[in-house]
């Protein structure tokens, strides 16, 4: 028996139709595409209509093992399981970042017979989006140096005081924490710098939220730089940077167009990430998906904890939009890792294992629940699964008011995703889901930190350090107490310690310190050890990817 194709394999071997044909599924005509060769296209802003009539699903998780439980496969399957019983349907996905894909997870456009294609422009470099951002946070980075260094006209920027740091897509741990301007006064000011990774940018989180250019732009001005040397704060608009970085972003704003295995449109747009950013894709590209097409299927980054909560307390308060039904992605290898089986075991059956790490799902529907949203469960199907698994999975959902459905979207695309499909529709058709956020804009910083810890993760508290303590107080001098919180922390336990799994209890999280955003509009309170600039593992997928003479890549997954 032949083994099953890689995910590269299969993308490489499907028919991929002209971008023009997936275009005129939606009614979009070819004058409207900016064509990035036959298959990729940028859409104009002028798709959006000021009161779409979509359904918005939101596909999110339990809290993942290092390997990823196929969200994205799950959220690309349901949009074809939607048209595949007649709906029209579109995938609205985030971007995949060059950090995974050379790290240890892997590309980010599906997996199986659910993927967008094509896979190898997806994930390496794609339209060049990522590329601007980057460009457009190190233009910043290097107009603030220059105006330290300027004797003339200079803000009287405190170096010290500086919080931009510049950004790479990639995973490079050296970054982190580096001194620059070394080398005499002709190589500028010497002072302390970083690197964050390009998701985590605050260009991007403006990127992911703005309505149009003039937004872009008003939220551009409003990024904090640092304070001058009398306590004066400095932000983006007082270097005079917002117009030349807005030219560098202004094709990154325009929604990009590829299509699904199956023929299907999806559109790609912004940056992932939820563990250390908000890990959402933009508003342009789910409002563009809304005024489009009947349903867009989109996704929050890795568990519920961290995704569901950032697109519910800040895409959607920020933008008005609000989900009509919410789907967790669960896989019996993840239950079995949360009940406690080893990792060398995961595939092994194991009902005991998957009993013992239902509550990890269980406590996600939970939270999906407080927010007044009733999930659908999507199995992910693996061939190593047991019947007795699965039918311990629905009946524990079955106890929490909760449909699970099988999805075998990796194995048949939509096809394999019908029945999770018409459980969906169902799900919006029964008119139960009704979005309420967990706080209000009005409550103090700590109170919304402490809601997120105590409601999301289960936490006992929060407890500070002397600089969070400190920071605190910088926060309200700013005026950002009114900000949602955008929280940082480690995905794989509700806890902000990684060891922590399954459905901890009896601990409390660390705020280390905050980072502020004053474009985007949140607080980034970063908990425990997680860092913005991940590292590469020690045998990382870099070193098994290549190209060969005839141009095809290999590696890729």
């Amino acid at each position: 028996m032949s083994s099953f194709p890689s995910d590269i394999e299969i993308a490489q071997q499907a028919p991929i139709r002209h971008i023009k044909d997936i275009a005129s599924k939606l009614g979009i005509g070819e004058d409207d595409l900016e064509y990035y060769g036959r298959y990729k296209a940028k859409l104009p802003l002028s798709l959006q209509k000021e009161k779409p009539g979509g359904k918005l699903i939101l596909v999110t998780a339990l809290s993942p093992t290092r390997y990823g439980e196929g969200k994205t496969t799950m959220t690309i399957g349901l949009a074809d399981g939607l048209n595949h019983i007649g709906k029209k349907a579109i995938a609205v996905l985030r971007e995949p970042s060059l950090g995974p894909v050379f790290g240890v997870k892997g590309g980010a456009a599906g997996g199986g017979y659910s993927q967008v294609i094509p896979m190898e422009d997806i994930n390496l470099h794609f339209t060049g989006d990522f590329s601007a951002i980057e460009k457009a946070n190190n233009l910043l980075s290097a107009m603030i140096d220059n105006n330290i260094q300027n004797k003339e006209f200079n803000l009287n920027i405190d170096p010290r005081t500086v919080a931009w740091k510049r950004v790479m897509d990639m995973n490079d741990r050296a970054l982190r924490q580096i001194i620059i301007g070394m080398g005499g006064k002709a190589n500028g000011i010497m002072r302390e710098d970083g690197f964050n990774i390009t998701p985590a940018s605050e260009i991007m989180a403006i990127l992911c939220l703005s309505n149009d250019m003039e937004d872009l732009k008003r939220r551009l001005g409003n990024i904090y730089v640092g304070q001058t040397f009398d306590g004066k704060p400095v932000f983006a608009r007082d270097i005079k940077a917002v117009g030349a970085m807005a030219v560098l972003l202004k094709d990154a704003i325009k929604p990009n167009l590829v299509q699904t295995l199956d023929g299907n449109p999806a559109i790609l747009h912004g940056g992932p990430f939820a563990s250390i950013a908000q890990g959402t894709n933009t508003v342009i590209a789910t409002r563009t998906g809304l005024s489009l097409s009947d349903y867009v299927v989109t996704e929050a980054g890795f568990g519920a904890d961290l995704g569901a909560e950032k697109f519910l307390h800040i895409k959607c308060v920020a933008s008005g939009l609000k989900p009509d039904a919410v789907v967790v992605v669960a896989t019996v290898r993840a239950l079995k890792h949360h009940g406690g089986a080893s990792k060398d075991n995961l595939t092994d059956p194991n009902p005991d294992a998957v009993s013992k790490g239902f509550c990890n799902l269980e406590k996600h529907i939970e939270n999906i629940q407080k927010f007044g949203l009733n999930p659908v469960v999507a199995i992910n199907a693996f061939p190593t699964d047991t019947e007795e698994e699965y039918e311990i999975i629905k009946a524990g959902c079955l106890a929490k008011g909760v449909t699970a459905i099988v999805s075998r979207a990796f194995a048949q695309g939509g096809k394999g995703s019908a029945d999770l499909a018409r459980a969906v529709c169902e799900s919006i058709n029964s008119g139960k889901n009704n979005f309420t956020p967990l706080y209000t804009l009005g409550d103090s910083i700590e109170h919304k930190i402490q809601t997120v810890a105590r409601e999301i993760y289960g936490a006992d508290g929060v407890e500070y350090t002397s600089k969070a303590k400190s920071q605190l107080s910088q926060i309200k001098k700013l005026g950002y107490e009114h900000f949602p919180v955008c929280m940082v922390k480690t995905p794989a336990s509700f806890s902000d310690d990684e060891k922590k799994i399954g459905r901890p209890s009896g601990f409390k999280v660390t705020v280390r310190e905050f980072e502020y955003a004053g474009g985007a509009g949140f607080v980034i309170p970063l908990l425990g050890d997680v860092m913005r600039m991940p590292g590469l593992p020690s045998v990382p997928s870099a070193e098994h990817i290549d190209i060969s003479s005839d141009g095809k890549v290999t590696g890729l997954f």
